[in-house]
C-alpha cells in the first residue's frame, strides 16, 4: 500500500461558530458546558487535516478512516475565532497510518496529541455498520 512521505502535511480551518461550541454539545437539559470550542469539534477537525494528507492515496471506492486519538486540549477559544488544525504524518504502524496533529488559534496553541487512520472499503464499510445495527 502506498504511503506518504515522512513530514508530509495538510491543515483544516474553522471559524468557530454557535454549533462548534461545547455548550451546544448536550441535547438533555440539565447539562452545562462552556460557550467555547469543544474538543469533540477540534478533534474533528484534526482528524480533518490528517485525512487530507491521505486524500492522494486514495483510489476510488476507499477513504481513510480515524482508528485512534489521543489528544490534550489545553486552551479555550471564542466564538467567532479562526482555529487552524495541523497534521504531519510520522509513518505506519502496521496498517495505521500515525499522524502528530495540533490546533492553534490566535492566540496561539489550543491542543496537540497524535492520531493514527486507516484506509478502508467505503463500501465494506457500509455494509459493516448496516450488518451491525440490523434487528
Amino acid at each position: 500500500m502506498p504511503e506518504p512521505e515522512i513530514n508530509a502535511t495538510a491543515s483544516a480551518e474553522l471559524v468557530v461558530g454557535p454549533a462548534d461550541l461545547a455548550s451546544s454539545i448536550s441535547t438533555e437539559g440539565g447539562d452545562e458546558f462552556p460557550a467555547v470550542l469543544a474538543t469533540a469539534r477540534m478533534v474533528a477537525l484534526m482528524e480533518t487535516a490528517a485525512a487530507r494528507v491521505l486524500q492522494p492515496l486514495l483510489s476510488p471506492g476507499k477513504l481513510s478512516v480515524g482508528v485512534t486519538v489521543d489528544i490534550t486540549h489545553t486552551a479555550p477559544t471564542p466564538p467567532g475565532v479562526l482555529v487552524t488544525a495541523n497534521a504531519r504524518y510520522t509513518g505506519r504502524e502496521g496498517k495505521l497510518f500515525v499522524f502528530e496533529v495540533s490546533a492553534h488559534d490566535r492566540g496561539g496553541e489550543i491542543g496537540r496529541g497524535s492520531h493514527k487512520r486507516a484506509i478502508v472499503e467505503t463500501e465494506r464499510l457500509q455494509r459493516a455498520a448496516a450488518k451491525r445495527n440490523a434487528q
